[in-house]
């Protein structure tokens, strides 16, 4: 089979496409032939070395993918061969045309979902339904500032918070991308590269400072946040796009009695109930209308590096999607 390898730390261009030998399932686990892979921060993370490689070099990097189950391994129940399914896990692997996958990670793909769909969305709508519900209670009224909001995630984020009734604040880096933003329903647009975004976001909430600020960004903007977030306000970081945010005192919260958190998805998704649980919620989402997904671009696999490239330089609006070219 295919697959994309990286043998070191590196730029885009460690991405190499290589033939590997078909992997087989074990006990617990389910061989996935992939058609679509999403593409992800992560996977720049990991190929760059700002957070530790899973395994060892070299390694196929990826972390989200939809496909078809054609085999499983002993024990297995929760899926069987011919079923479509869309899955996010800690073990990378998914930059190819065939991933073993512990079959608890795996959610079964609702009919109408196609494989691009479920490849766009399982990763970052399950990360944007753990951060609208598990932190900050956002309720009708809430002011809510999401960094990013052109992107994928923060697209998501959006019109998530629209459905709760939110006001929704997005920072975003270009003319092209507040247009896309307000699309998605975002109530004020800041260009970050204009504007400080922290009074920006002061004065659309009536100079209190919002409810919410809700970061995937990390050294660019985290320690402007507490200056956007009101008295006893909450901000959740769950990312590092801009690199690692810069170390925080935690005295320094006392001023406005802030509240701060770290959100990782796979600590709320700890078993499978909670994992099909979050997904119904996406999906449901997605059925009724209210979350529509925006996919700026797909690629071949072997042009994986020019979808990192263009990620990493903020040149995207929405998903990037791999296809692996199985039928």
């Amino acid at each position: 089979m295919k697959a994309i390898r990286v043998a070191k730390y590196g730029g885009p261009e460690e991405l190499k496409l290589q033939e590997l030998p078909e992997p087989k399932p074990g006990a617990g686990e389910a061989l996935v032939r992939l058609h679509a892979v999403g593409v992800n921060f992560a996977d720049i993370y990991f190929r760059s070395g700002s957070a530790r490689v899973p395994n060892s070099f070299p390694f196929t990097p990826g972390i989200e993918g939809a496909g078809v189950v054609e085999g499983v391994g002993q024990g297995v129940s929760e899926v069987k061969p011919g079923d479509r399914v869309a899955y996010s896990t800690r073990t990378v692997g998914s930059y190819a045309e065939r991933q073993v996958v512990s079959a608890r990670q795996l959610v079964p793909l609702p009919k109408g979902v196609s494989f691009e769909d479920g490849a766009a969305i399982i990763l970052q709508g399950l990360t944007a339904h753990y951060l609208v519900h598990e932190f900050y209670p956002i309720k009708r009224g809430s002011t809510v500032l999401v960094h990013a909001a052109a992107g994928g995630m923060g697209l998501l984020l959006v019109q998530w918070l629209k459905h709760l009734g939110a006001v929704a604040i997005g920072t975003v880096s270009t003319e092209e991308k507040a247009k896309v933003a307000r699309q998605a329903g975002a109530d004020h647009v800041i260009l970050y590269t204009q504007q400080d975004f922290a009074e920006e976001a002061k004065k659309v909430s009536g100079g209190a400072g919002v409810d919410y600020v809700i970061d995937g960004v990390g050294q660019a903007t985290f320690a402007k946040n507490f200056d956007a977030l009101k008295i006893r306000g909450w901000a959740t970081i769950f990312g590092m796009a801009s690199g690692p945010a810069d170390p925080v005192v935690p005295n320094s919260l006392m001023g406005k009695s802030l509240t701060v958190s770290g959100g990782a998805l796979f600590n709320y998704m700890l078993t499978r109930d909670e994992l099909l649980g979050r997904a119904q919620g996406v999906f449901q989402g997605l059925r009724e209308g209210w979350l529509n997904l925006h996919i700026d671009r797909t690629f071949p696999l072997a042009e994986a590096s020019e979808a990192h490239r263009l990620l990493e330089n903020r040149q995207t609006v929405g998903k990037l999607i791999l296809k692996t070219g199985t039928s």
